[in-house]
């Protein structure tokens, strides 16, 4: 299996961005990754004016973020060719992007806030849809927004990164029990829009430069064999096609990489001689093991079964024998903070 590392959930001047379309993709080319996905509210135009192709080593591809008319249910839709009405029911157009045969997940499901009149809370209430692929478990930028208070503002300003600590617990319950009756596929999303901020009244800042949000929270995806290269329309189609597929699969994993690079990270099962991956559903078998191995020296890993931590330990490897059916994942800490989440790899279930 192949590693291509990318970016999800990004804004352009042709919705709320600050940034052109090929300013931001070099941003992406620059700090080194393979691949990211653009989400312009309600609108395709980046793709409809010929901006998704190679830049660099960078392949961005185009989606969009859809709404309803109450500006609720934000839903990242990618691999359609039209947008749909923002008058439409939420679980409608989520139906009508699978009937497209596009993917979609769930954008900051749980947002709560109230201490920003600017900029409200855009949950997701249309939960009786089960359409959807999977769910945007976390988004930084969300994030960031739920847990400014006024005392925390300008260093949350002026330092955007270390102001991210983990996925909201709410959204990761919930995760975990979907997957315990189908297979729901977790990402993480920058939601990057490079917004300007005026502070202390006299100067502006960037508060999130799509360069800096490119090293915060990244999507790991896992493809059989690499990508192909070139902006032929049949070559960027092969690669786009095998993106969305991991992505819709589950073959992927999501990480803070600003804490320490991820890449490397390998979370598999192994039943005899047959390896399993992360998205993968199986038989249950008494010679099930998980298998977990880091890039760095050590951190604390922890084996989650059902959305309880069932084992955990600090190791650069670590076994797991599977003694139930269950929903399996990992969540890793380093130095005490949350880093990689992976998807689950479901065993009996």
């Amino acid at each position: 299996m192949i590693e291509y590392v990318g970016a999800i959930h990004i804004h352009s001047v042709f919705s709320d961005g600050t940034g052109e379309i090929p300013e931001i993709a070099g941003y992406a080319d620059e700090v080194g990754l393979d691949f990211i996905l653009l989400t312009d509210h309600n609108t395709l135009r980046g793709l409809k004016e010929g901006f998704e192709k190679w830049y660099g080593n960078t392949l961005c591809l185009v989606g969009c973020e859809i709404n309803d008319k109450e500006n609720k249910n934000h839903y990242l839709a990618f691999g359609i060719n039209e947008t749909y009405s923002t008058r439409m029911a939420a679980a409608k157009y989520v139906k009508k992007v699978k009937e497209a045969g596009g993917i979609g997940f769930i954008a900051h499901p749980h947002e709560k806030r109230s201490h920003m009149k600017e900029h409200p809370p855009y949950p997701w209430i249309a939960w009786n849809s089960e359409d959807f692929n999977g769910i945007e478990i976390w988004n930084h930028m969300s994030e960031w927004m739920e847990n400014l208070t006024e005392q925390n503002k300008y260093q949350s300003f002026l330092h955007p990164l270390r102001s991210i600590v983990a996925p909201p617990e709410e959204t990761l319950k919930l995760w975990d029990e979907l997957n315990l009756r189908r297979k729901v596929v977790g990402i993480g999303g920058v939601d990057a829009h490079a917004h300007k901020q005026n502070l202390f009244g006299f100067f502006e800042v960037e508060i999130f430069p799509y360069k800096v949000l490119f090293k915060s929270i990244r999507t790991h995806i896992f493809l059989p064999k690499a990508l192909v290269r070139g902006n032929a329309k049949e070559k960027l189609n092969k690669s786009k096609t095998m993106i969305l597929k991991a992505l819709a699969d589950g073959k992927c994993f999501f990480a803070n990489d600003y804490h320490a690079d991820s890449k490397g990270f390998k979370f598999f099962a192994k039943v005899g001689n047959k390896k399993y991956y992360m998205g993968d559903s199986i038989k249950y078998s008494d010679n099930s093991i998980l298998h977990v191995t880091l890039p760095v020296q050590s951190a604390e890993i922890r084996f989650i079964q059902n959305g309880k931590l069932v084992s955990k330990m600090e190791s650069k490897t670590a076994e797991f024998k599977v003694k139930e059916n269950g929903a399996y994942r990992v969540e890793i800490y380093y130095f005490g903070k949350a880093w990689i989440y992976s998807n689950n790899i479901r065993i009996g279930v």
